[in-house]
């Protein structure tokens, strides 16, 4: 059974009569990268933020589209942006990363955390908001 980002590029490609060759010119990308995320049965990790753009470019589809069907082919899910509030939309790595940390095991969480908690405390600090 074809993953998420097979079947959109799957139907891109079928209604538009487009081949491998045409996504990845438009695209910026190799051939041999559209011909992997479209052939390739799991991908197992998220393709390059450039390749994702690319890939955006290629299909003219919106990047968050894309985004979203490749991470859900390699088993992560993002959660959908707040609609009404486009400036409170987060970073796409910070929904890559929340998804991301929950298919860790719980040792692993634990070393993310306390990388996490270690470079928040090397990081400048904020001077505090004036109301």
């Amino acid at each position: 059974m074809a993953n998420a980002l097979q079947q959109m590029m799957r139907q891109r490609l079928d209604r538009q009569g487009w081949s491998y060759g045409d996504v990845a010119r438009r695209g910026g990308i190799p051939r041999s990268t559209v011909h992997h995320l479209a052939t390739a049965e799991r991908l197992v990790r998220m393709p390059q933020p450039a390749t994702l753009e690319g890939l955006s470019r290629g299909l003219e589809l919106p990047l968050d589209t894309v985004r979203r069907a490749a991470a859900e082919a390699c088993g992560i899910h993002l959660y959908p942006a707040d609609e009404e509030a486009p400036e409170s939309r987060p970073d796409p790595e910070v929904d890559l990363l929340i998804a991301s940390v929950q298919r860790l095991s719980s040792d692993d969480r634990r070393h993310v955390a306390a990388l996490v908690e270690s470079l928040l405390e090397r990081a400048p600090k904020e001077p505090p908001a004036e109301d």
